[in-house]
């Protein structure tokens, strides 16, 4: 794990987006770190996935995907998400978890650069970090004893809707709380890693009260 269990993220929004594909479908993962959620939509769906992530090297990754038997169906990238070089309507599917707020924080950024690479009448699920809609507005001052200058990527629900935007291509856009959020935190705080140590000074006074997951669902018509 690089932080907050991703696969618990993953695992609700598949239980509510359920993604019916088919070995000749494809997948981008994007921002997959080192190939756990990769590993789970392989497995969850029998689709082709590309595992991209611009901090993890590619060939780390498939050495992982080697040593876990997938690499036959996972196929690891390493590219700026401001600059995929893909085909375009590529892929059935796209999901990111954990990932998207450190690059997809400003209004026309999905339709432009996430958008042209999935198909007419794929979906998009997405799992991201965000404050309470309650709190919107009020990041920097809130967070930023925890997270310094890198407050303003948390975004509540009602602002990550009118992100995506609204597209002629975009059938609906759901964004919700999800419902995870505290077993995906302690599975990470348990973990030996200063990252994790770092957080957990920090986790009842500012991520509990006034963090959140937000899921989104978006449909391409």
């Amino acid at each position: 794990m690089m932080g907050p269990n991703s696969v618990r993220i993953l695992e609700e929004l598949l239980s509510q987006c359920p993604l019916r594909l088919s070995p000749n479908d494809q997948i981008l993962d994007l921002g997959c770190g080192k190939g756990l959620t990769s590993l789970v939509i392989a497995k969850e769906t029998g689709a082709k996935v590309y595992a991209n992530d611009l901090w993890i090297n590619a060939d780390e990754n498939r050495r992982r995907f080697i040593e876990w038997e997938i690499d036959k169906q996972v196929i690891p990238v390493c590219e700026d998400a401001n600059d995929l070089h893909f085909e375009k309507k590529q892929f059935s599917a796209l999901v990111s978890i954990d990932s998207y707020h450190y690059f997809a924080g400003s209004k026309g950024f999905f339709e432009n650069k996430i958008m042209p690479f999935i198909k007419d009448g794929g979906v998009v699920l997405i799992g991201v970090p965000g404050i309470k809609d309650e709190f919107e507005g009020r990041a920097a001052q809130i967070l930023f004893d925890w997270l310094g200058e890198d407050s303003h990527m948390f975004k509540g629900p009602k602002v990550w809707k009118e992100l995506i935007g609204n597209s002629d291509r975009i059938e609906s856009v759901r964004t919700w709380e999800v419902d995870c959020f505290d077993k995906a935190w302690s599975e990470w705080l348990a973990v030996d890693n200063k990252f994790a140590d770092s957080d957990r000074q920090y986790f009842d006074s500012i991520i509990r009260p006034y963090t959140c997951f937000v899921g989104i669902e978006i449909k391409l018509y």
